[in-house]
């Protein structure tokens, strides 16, 4: 069975060598780093499975090392940061998180957490059934085995989260997810009230599609219920 190697990224080493410590006790393979630059080198040398990153890193902070993995890599990324107003978790997600988990922190949690994602990353990695390597609608294109996206030829690029939220709408048609329902399917994590997570990601996924500039929008809204594909 293939060894999980997690990136820790954090100037202090108090905090990188807990996060540590509850892990490796999980059976994972630890990385630890001090700043944003040599969390990009740590993932061209090692094959990171997920990501913890601080925001506020010296040399290169979180949001830019994330902005430089997402170019290249689709890896789970959870910001762990001091940042804790709703401003600041926004601006993380928006960023290319897929989760955000505010300092000081319980570690069990933090472990939870690591497991949804690399729960999810899994399940989204496996091999599709035939006949459903590819879905189109008005424009839009989605090849899940390759996860890219096309709009009308123009390739898309989403964060790991942004496309499976894409990639759930999209696979049901018509149907009505409520933001409950997304988040349990593609955090695989228990929905709590007044998160604006699920919000945050079609906005941006939205923005990206370039819903803005069509009429008929891909991605509909029902209002007081939730969300549906309008393909």
């Amino acid at each position: 069975m293939k060894s999980i190697t997690i990136l820790i990224a954090d100037d202090e080493a108090e905090i990188a060598d807990l996060i540590e410590l509850y892990l490796e006790k999980e059976g994972y393979r630890c990385v630890k780093v001090a700043n944003g630059q040599e969390a990009i080198s740590a993932i061209q040398t090692y094959s990171i499975d997920l990501a913890i990153l601080d925001i506020m890193m010296p040399i290169l902070n979180g949001y830019e090392a994330t902005r430089r993995i997402r170019a290249q890599y689709h890896l789970p990324i959870i910001f762990l940061s001091a940042k804790t107003t709703d401003l600041d978790k926004i601006t993380g997600l928006v960023s290319g998180a897929d989760d955000y988990v505010t300092k000081p922190f319980n570690p069990m949690e933090l472990v939870a957490r690591v497991n949804a994602q690399l729960r999810r990353s899994t399940q989204f990695n496996q091999p599709k059934q035939a006949g459903k390597l590819t879905l189109e609608a008005g424009g839009l294109v989605i090849y899940p085995e390759e996860r890219t996206v096309f709009v009308y030829g123009k390739p898309i690029e989403l964060t790991p989260k942004e496309f499976d939220i894409l990639y759930l709408l999209a696979s049901s048609p018509k149907k009505v997810y409520s933001a409950e329902n997304i988040f349990q399917q593609v955090w695989g994590d228990a929905y709590y009230e007044g998160s604006n997570t699920v919000m945050v990601h079609i906005r941006t996924l939205r923005k990206k599609l370039g819903e803005d500039d069509h009429k008929n929008k891909l991605i509909k809204t029902v209002w007081g219920v939730g969300y549906t594909f309008n393909g």
